[in-house]
């Protein structure tokens, strides 16, 4: 009896769908082996979903194969020519096959004399096929272009969009539940004092889903989508960003928070409110962390949270923790100092406040001024550079990468400005804004949930650190001047 290798392969799902899929080769190629009194030894299979190094691979282990056991079988079968070999490259492979091993190459419905008139036929078929599959390449590259020159994803749209078919065309629309999923996340991250991990928790404790067919967040996907420039209007490609036409999903602002905390390495998650980064050792300088112990009292079990250095096991470390109820008490104590009861003082110290936003007006005027001739600046580069490549002076990929940062800078620069135009009308108010809060501290803090106590203690300190067991914080401004007391020798009349 006859044996045969045999190569089935569909490399698209369209092959699939006009009959080339890979039972019917299968069966074909096994019909043909019967017939002609033999058996398929060993079945080799691509897949239409096989990566490229998938489809290598398995052609190579092809050859070793039929190389190895060259004296036993009787030829290799392929449905047809472009079945068995996508490039000339391959081609030659399998001739070199045929010529020094004496394994035949048998293409069962493309049938050639074993012959030079048949070699060459069978040649011709190879050359087109590789043909074929070039100018599909360049045709999908050059598709894949235009569709990134329209704004819109060459790919799988990331998480937050979705595709569409509208008159044959596959187009960008928003995944509204995905989308409330992403800008919650970033809201979290940028300005709710959550990390990687602290985001995933939180989405898990109040059951949003990351997907119906897989619910569970991971750290890593979290992570990607921070990064992703996709939410902020831009679509990627070759490893460079382009302008996309689909929905921008996070403002500029909380974009350039995000990137911020995540070049700091915010990676460590933490749910106790003077853990996590906020408050320094006084006497070694490193972190104080703190622990949660579950102890058993008369009334039932029962949460005691202490704070502690995380080097407090060293041997010349002092031993010292605090109870979290005691933070507590000098937090409120520092709000008391802040807080002026008599009216007429209060009424007078606003006074004052809106006075002095007066004198920043002409200071904000200025900065506008040199902010608007930056923007001008900027505009003509990315014309300077569009001209360049129109020229044919730099090539797509450096075009791409400088004006991926043109747009950055100017996008910045349209924050600043639009922060200066809302600055010019809201400072007094902002800065009546902050005194009131610092008179209504107090009642906040006894009311708040974890995260709104971190966000108050980052609004009023610029750092701490805890000397023994007493905290010494540096208070940013204005609320430094209210610590101070309002002297009359210190406030210059």
């Amino acid at each position: 009896m006859k044996r045969y290798v045999a190569l089935a392969r569909v490399s698209s799902r369209e092959q699939e769908r006009e009959g080339f899929s890979l039972a019917v080769q299968e069966d074909a190629l096994r019909k043909y082996a019967e017939k002609n009194g033999g058996t398929i030894v060993r079945l080799f299979r691509i897949a239409e979903t096989a990566s490229k190094r998938d489809e290598r691979k398995t052609f190579k282990e092809m050859i070793a194969y039929a190389k190895k056991h060259s004296l036993e079988i009787d030829g290799l079968l392929f449905y047809k020519v472009d079945r068995a070999a996508r490039n000339l490259f391959d081609y030659v492979e399998l001739e070199r096959l045929e010529s020094e091993y004496q394994v035949p190459f048998i293409s069962i419905s493309q049938q050639t004399d074993d012959n030079p008139a048949g070699r060459m036929m069978r040649r011709t078929l190879a050359n087109m096929a590789s043909f074929f599959t070039e100018q599909m390449a360049v045709d999908i590259s050059q598709g894949i272009n235009r569709r990134v020159q329209e704004g819109l994803f060459p790919g799988k749209a990331p998480y937050g969009f979705k595709h569409v078919r509208v008159n044959g065309r596959r187009l960008i629309e928003t995944n509204e539940t995905e989308a409330a999923n992403v800008r919650t996340m970033f809201q979290l991250y940028a300005y709710g004092n959550c990390t990687l991990d602290g985001i995933v928790k939180r989405f898990e404790k109040e059951g949003i889903a990351y997907r119906h067919d897989n619910p569970n967040w991971s750290r890593t996907s979290v992570h990607n989508m921070l990064n992703d420039r996709a939410y902020i209007g831009d679509v990627r490609y070759k490893d460079n960003w382009y302008p996309g036409s689909h929905e921008v999903l996070i403002d500029r602002a909380t974009w350039d928070r995000v990137q911020a905390l995540l070049g700091n390495r915010q990676q460590v998650t933490h749910s106790l409110v003077f853990a996590g980064d906020l408050i320094e050792c006084g006497f070694c300088g490193h972190k104080i962390t703190g622990e949660s112990k579950i102890k058993q009292t008369k009334s039932g079990p029962r949460e005691y949270v202490y704070y502690r250095c995380t080097k407090y096991n060293r041997p010349d470390h002092p031993r010292t923790r605090i109870k979290e109820a005691d933070l507590d008490q000098q937090v409120l104590a520092f709000f008391g100092r802040i807080r002026i009861d008599d009216d007429s003082i209060r009424d007078w110290f606003r006074a004052v406040l809106a006075s002095k936003t007066k004198d920043a007006q002409a200071e904000t005027k200025a900065m506008r001024s040199e902010l608007q001739r930056q923007s001008t600046l900027l505009a003509d580069q990315q014309d300077r550079l569009l001209n360049l490549r129109i020229d044919g002076q730099i090539d797509d990929g450096t075009f791409a990468a400088k004006n991926t940062q043109l747009r950055d800078r100017h996008a910045s620069i349209v924050l600043q400005l639009e922060a200066l135009n809302r600055s010019r009308d809201e400072n007094a108010e902002l800065a009546s804004r902050v005194f009131e809060l610092s008179q209504t501290l107090t009642e906040k803090w006894l009311s708040a949930e974890y995260a709104e106590k971190r966000q108050i203690l980052e609004i009023v300190w610029l750092n701490c650190r805890l000397d023994d067991v007493t905290l010494v914080p540096t208070i940013r401004k204005p609320f430094d001047v209210l610590a101070e007391g309002l002297s009359v020798p210190q406030s210059g009349g």
